[in-house]
């Protein structure tokens, strides 16, 4: 055990020192953002590192995980100050180039209009209404218990570490998904139910053109008598031709939530080539996944007070974002975040 702790000490130090050099060449806020991710990202070479800290004795984590704490702070006191630089660097170029004219006399009025993500929000949102589901919205700080202990999470889901999850305290967090929502609705309105909710969640990730700490979802619920799955696919299927186009085919894939039981991934056909095979989706005729659903788990039922033996019910839910950018053709989420009017003219 003794060489293990000297051989990730010398490992630590040597990240240290790569990581050093490597910030001093650093040129633009791009190759910045790629070497914090590479070496303080979730994924990162110190992250690797440390997942070796099980494999100490109890009296040795402490002296490892001191020295690693220490070369995360020199690292991350070098890279916010390189990345202050180049921010400083960054807006004295744009000062110089973007110079306006502020004595220019113009009678032209420019007009607002639906942000992308909103119009596909309301979309959604009337869609279902016309399914005979209610809107019901909740609070984005959420209980521990709301978040994870009422939809059957287990105290040891990956979910639930600091590293996935913003907690305010112990007890407050940012919600990770927008089922709490039905977990409120379901404890104070009972049974039966049929609900949408849509919101924003927020879960810790690096940002690239695909992932964001802040993202949006849409969720619905339906309790009552005799709910089957015959019921979701239906409601789904019915969904997502209304939403894409009749001629759109489903298809489930049997996965694994901790809230429901059984549980379903759904894909749905390219959008471009229409199923016929295309290079956007590897020639399958498939698009990624769209939504995850499933039958809601009797424990969630009795956990809200309802009587699982008399009222079944089905859930799911869709990442608004991934819809956005399918149904408009964008390729990096933050532009949907960036507010940029020269991108959001185009809509």
């Amino acid at each position: 055990m003794e060489k293990m702790k000297d051989i990730m000490k010398e490992k630590l130090l040597e990240i240290k020192e790569i990581a050093l050099k490597n910030i001093e060449e650093v040129k633009s806020l791009e190759e910045f953002e790629q070497l914090r991710v590479k070496f303080l990202g979730k994924k990162g070479e110190l992250t690797k590192v440390l997942r070796d800290m099980g494999k100490l004795i109890a009296e040795e984590r402490p002296i490892v995980g001191q020295i690693a704490n220490e070369i995360r702070d020199e690292l991350e006191n070098a890279i916010a100050e390189v990345g202050e630089k180049l921010n400083d660097e960054l807006k004295r170029s744009k000062m110089n180039k973007e110079k306006l004219d502020i004595t220019i006399n113009t009678n032209e009025e420019i007009y607002g209009h639906r942000h992308p993500l909103l119009a596909t929000v309301e979309e959604l949102e009337d869609l279902f209404i016309s399914m005979g589901f209610s809107v019901v919205i909740g609070p984005e700080i959420e209980t521990v218990e709301n978040n994870f202990d009422a939809l059957n999470s287990p105290e040891n889901h990956p979910s639930r570490d600091m590293s996935d999850t913003f907690y305010i305290t112990e007890d407050i967090l940012l919600r990770t998904h927008t089922s709490p929502v039905q977990i409120r609705a379901m404890k104070e309105m009972g049974a039966p139910l049929r609900i949408v909710s849509a919101g924003r969640t927020f879960r810790f990730d690096d940002v690239d053109d695909t992932h964001s700490p802040m993202f949006h979802q849409l969720e619905g619920l339906v309790v009552d008598e005799n709910i089957s799955m015959a019921n979701l696919i239906h409601t789904l299927d019915i969904f997502i031709k209304e939403l894409f186009g009749p001629d759109m085919k489903t298809r489930y894939r049997p996965h694994h939530f901790p809230f429901t039981e059984p549980s379903a991934e759904v894909d749905v056909t390219c959008l471009k080539c229409r199923g016929k095979g295309c290079e956007a989706c590897n020639y399958t005729g498939w698009s990624m996944e769209l939504l995850g659903c499933g039958m809601v788990h009797p424990k969630v039922l009795e956990y809200c007070g309802i009587d699982s033996e008399k009222y079944t019910g089905f859930a799911f839910g869709m990442g608004i974002d991934r819809i956005t950018m399918v149904k408009y053709g964008i390729d990096d989420i933050r532009l949907l975040f960036e507010n940029d009017s020269r991108f959001l003219e185009q809509f």
